[in-house]
């Protein structure tokens, strides 16, 4: 079997994983379509996903779902004021060997060592420990008292976070919302959705999920969102769009000289290729074109550019800014 045949086969296996990932996830989740497929091509192209929305609107019965259909290891953060990067990445105690009376010290996990880590309302913890998950997120290595520790693969942060308007958070640092692949603003559900969310929920007993994909199965899918091929003017499209967040960039359009004061960097470009490639295997197409990169912009630069006190003044929101850039790249 040819390479290039090993590959439709697998891609008809992920056609059909999709499928019944939808079945087995719309049984609990009502709506939220949107907010779903990104998830899952987040974790197809081996990114991070920040879940924001005010309380109550189920982010964390998103994440919780989703990691009841894969068969993956699922391990919650919630953070906490209080919380201390040691409780999240495991502490050294000393063991006694009851043998020997001997003392050693001995390296306990953390909650990070998992397959999905939901980090639950990530920004009500200090930066101190917010950046306890960097490294893991990064390099998916996890470092303590000198020594250094793998990750199981596949490994898939999806963090959630109140707005920032809310009393009581913290501002996530730009190196670490820099990691996440997508920024996902859950917004409220539509009235008939509303409706079907309350007869679900206060009439019957919760529905057990089936599992979906395995381990191998995600891992192999990973793989092939990499060899997927992409045309270079859909890689120069994504690049040149990045390269226009930037205010110091000649080419750069007057009204983000005038509304950003920082704007996105490679890694930006990096998702948006990344993630263009997990779409088009999702639509089932072979390769990528540019509405997939427009249709990705808004969630991999949100997060990513930041908007100055003019923005502000004039009430331009980041959206509001990259949709005009979207708009000045369709001229």
């Amino acid at each position: 079997m040819t390479e290039t045949t090993q590959d439709l086969a697998i891609l008809e296996k992920l056609i059909d994983s999709q499928n019944r990932f939808f079945n087995e996830i719309g049984k609990v989740v009502i709506g939220q379509r949107k907010i779903l497929d990104h998830m899952l091509i987040a974790l197809l192209s081996r990114g991070h996903t920040l879940l924001v929305g005010v309380p109550g609107l189920a982010k964390t019965l998103l994440i919780k779902s989703l990691a009841d259909v894969l068969d993956l290891s699922f391990k919650r953060i919630q953070f906490t004021p209080d919380l201390m990067p040691s409780d999240i990445t495991g502490t050294e105690l000393i063991d006694i060997d009851p043998n020997t009376d001997q003392r050693s010290f001995r390296f306990y996990k953390g909650p990070v060592f998992g397959n999905i880590i939901l980090a639950d309302e990530i920004n009500r913890t200090p930066p101190k420990t917010q950046a306890a998950l960097l490294e893991a997120m990064q390099e998916h290595k996890v470092t303590a008292a000198g020594h250094t520790y793998g990750l199981e693969e596949p490994f898939f942060v999806m963090a959630t976070q109140n707005p920032i308007e809310q009393e009581g958070t913290y501002p996530l640092p730009e190196a670490q919302l820099d990691r996440f692949m997508f920024n996902l603003k859950i917004d409220y559900p539509t009235t008939d959705e509303e409706i079907e969310i309350v007869q679900s929920t206060t009439a019957s007993v919760p529905l057990e999920l089936g599992k979906v994909m395995s381990i191998r199965e995600i891992l192999s899918y990973q793989d092939l969102v990499l060899r997927v091929p992409i045309a270079e003017n859909v890689i120069e499209f994504a690049v040149n769009l990045v390269s226009a967040t930037r205010s110091k960039n000649e080419f750069s359009p007057d009204f983000i000289r005038q509304w950003v004061d920082w704007g996105a960097g490679p890694r930006a470009s990096q998702y948006l290729v990344l993630g263009a490639k997990a779409k088009a295997l999702l639509d089932g197409r072979p390769t990528p074109d540019i509405s997939d990169i427009r249709e990705l912009t808004l969630p991999v630069l949100r997060h990513r550019v930041l908007p100055n006190f003019n923005a502000e003044a004039e009430g331009m929101k980041v959206d509001d800014i990259l949709n005009q850039l979207l708009d000045h790249f369709a001229e």
